[in-house]
């Protein structure tokens, strides 16, 4: 268990140096809205951008993205609404995924933008 806790902090770490050497500003990690958590959530001078962050230490049996279910995808909705209300959000939100693949010495890290979309149901 902490293994894959430190994996999953580190990637999460990653995620966030990515994004800000992007030109990102992160406002929060780990934010919390009842039982789910938003991985990172940051902004861009035109959107605010809901990321869940994926580490694998490989995507033999399943890409990182792949693990975002249409489920998973539903609460970040979810918890990216209650955020978005609770601090007045009045820019576009966006739903995008960070993958780290961890393997040894190296890391491969994939930006997917818009990866998802809200959808009404």
């Amino acid at each position: 268990m902490a293994d894959s806790h430190n994996l999953g902090k580190d990637g999460e770490q990653q995620a966030a140096e990515l994004l800000k050497k992007s030109g990102y500003t992160i406002r929060h990690r780990n934010w919390k809205s009842g039982k789910t958590e938003l991985d990172i959530v940051a902004e861009n001078n035109d959107f605010i951008v809901f990321v869940e962050v994926k580490t694998r230490t490989s995507d033999i049996f399943l890409r990182a993205a792949d693990a975002v279910t249409p489920q998973k995808q539903k609460t970040i909705i979810f918890a990216a609404d209650n955020y978005i209300r609770k601090y007045g959000i009045e820019k576009e939100s966006r739903f995008d995924i960070i993958t780290v693949t961890n393997s040894g010495d190296r890391s491969e890290i994939e930006h997917i933008e818009n990866a998802f979309y809200p959808t009404l149901r």
